[in-house]
């Protein structure tokens, strides 16, 4: 059929067969089914740009779409956020009476939910609600997904009592409703819902687990982690991650070696918590075998492993091996880089650091404002003003990233460093931020070693405009008397 060797040659991505089968394909204009093919076919291989000018050509064409025409035009404008065509053919399905056809209306109910949960405005989820109200018949699938959609924008109340609403339940439906809990630290109302659960399966569990941990209650998490009937990745990946966002490194590295002794099978993220468990210990020996054991693996594992191994090194002083691993990652993102930059400025090498930087951008590598505070960091260590000056002036002017309270900290930092103190207060007058605390550290520090009183005698007084000192700041100050 020509309209199946369409869809398959666009789905293959080769574009210009389809095309090419499209234009000759007997019948001026080509038939309805054959226009389908080619927007089907272009949205599945997520070609959406063209999904939608071929839509728009129909109308100029004057073909009419139906409900499967409809549906991939749907699909395409919840891909490419575009709100005010996904409403233009919205008007058009009115007009063209498929408003009420399933398989419009659940587009039509996916394009809503997609669009308002991205720019959720006052008016919450409300064409969305319209359209889910509509549905003469709900499965449980589409109440799920419903609900999934108010956790999403962390509507819970709207969420629990379209739960309770529910005609029929299933574990899906149960799990949605404990996520939202977990996800909005709301153990209680996570742990009471836990225990009326008729199902329960390991996602089940784990959310609990997570339910605790976000809570900030590790032990109750622990109880429950070691109760459950059956655990996979995830629920150890959730374990072990709480512990480690909670500062439990040893606890955490413990879990791991548990993992490793049952014979399960980690993961990437099982492994970047075990590092950074061992980056904050400074479990050099252990990171080592962890690393021996990821040997083949790294590229399986991508770009956030082998960062992790960057970090681990270069936080347990082994510096040399941190850039061997650098040098040696398959793959490495931007996040990467910056890791890499910031240790190499940590162990005193900025030289090599700013070089690394360099390369950043003759790759043309996406910068960050992380890989901005990880060089100005690099030049304030090591005295290389002008360079910081260069670096933080280019932030805005060359890569359009405007810098935040930190980068001017760094700035004021490295100026102060280099007792270049009234330039430094020139700064911090300048910046369009109310200067905190660290800001007015940096430049206490910077008087103190100039020993410059009319600077100092200016620093405290702004200081005593801020309501929120902090104590480091006092006792540099009472250092200086």
């Amino acid at each position: 059929m020509p309209s199946l060797c369409i869809r398959r040659a666009a789905e293959l991505g080769n574009a210009a067969y389809a095309n090419f089968l499209f234009s000759t394909s007997s019948g001026d204009p080509p038939h309805i089914l054959l226009w389908n093919a080619l927007i089907r076919g272009s949205v599945q291989a997520e070609h959406h740009e063209k999904a939608l000018n071929l839509f728009a050509l129909m109308h100029h064409r004057g073909l009419y779409p139906n409900e499967f025409t409809y549906h991939d035009a749907f699909s395409a404008c919840s891909a490419l956020r575009e709100c005010d065509i996904g409403k233009k053919a919205h008007c058009l399905v009115i007009k063209a009476g498929f408003a009420l056809v399933p398989l419009v209306a659940i587009s039509l109910f996916n394009f809503y939910a997609a669009m308002e949960a991205i720019c959720s405005t006052g008016a919450g989820l409300l064409n969305t609600r319209i359209m889910f109200d509509d549905m003469s018949t709900k499965s449980i699938g589409l109440w799920n997904r419903m609900v999934a959609v108010y956790v999403g924008i962390a509507d819970l109340t709207s969420a629990r009592k379209l739960f309770d609403k529910m005609p029929d339940r299933d574990v899906v439906s149960w799990n949605t409703m404990l996520s939202g809990y977990a996800k909005a630290k709301d153990a209680a109302s996570a742990e009471d819902l836990f225990h009326k659960m008729p199902d329960r399966n390991v996602f089940s569990w784990t959310a609990m687990v997570g339910a605790f941990a976000r809570g900030g209650n590790l032990e109750a998490a622990r109880r429950l982690f070691d109760e459950m009937p059956e655990r996979n990745a995830v629920s150890w990946n959730c374990m072990l991650s709480s512990y480690t966002q909670r500062g439990e490194f040893k606890m955490a590295l413990n879990l791991f070696l548990e993992m490793q002794s049952k014979g399960l099978a980690p993961d990437g993220f099982t492994f970047v918590s075990a590092l950074s468990a061992c980056a904050h210990l400074g479990a050099l020996d252990t990171g080592k075998w962890i690393h021996f054991h990821l040997m083949g693996n790294c590229i399986r594992f991508g770009a956030i492993v082998g960062t992790a191994l960057v970090e681990m090194y270069a936080k347990c002083g082994d510096i040399g091996s941190a850039f061997r691993t650098f040098i040696k990652a398959a793959e490495k993102d931007v996040f990467c880089w910056n890791v890499m930059i910031k240790a190499l400025a940590a162990h005193g090498m900025a030289r090599s650091a700013l070089d690394l930087f360099a390369r950043m951008r003759k790759e043309r590598l996406q910068l960050n404002d992380f890989t901005f505070m990880s060089v100005l960091f690099a030049c304030s260590h090591t005295g290389l003003v002008e360079e910081g000056r260069r670096v933080f002036v280019s932030m805005e002017r060359e890569f359009g990233i405007k810098p935040r309270m930190e980068h001017y900290g760094c700035l004021v930092d490295l100026l102060c460093r280099a007792g270049q103190v009234e330039d430094a207060y020139q700064v911090v007058k300048e910046m369009p931020y109310m200067p905190d605390v660290s800001v007015w550290g940096a430049l206490l520090g910077g008087c103190r070693a100039g020993t410059n009183v009319s600077s100092t005698e200016k620093t405290i007084a702004r200081m005593e405009e801020i309501e929120d000192n902090g104590s480091g700041v006092y006792v540099t100050l009472s250092n200086m008397i």
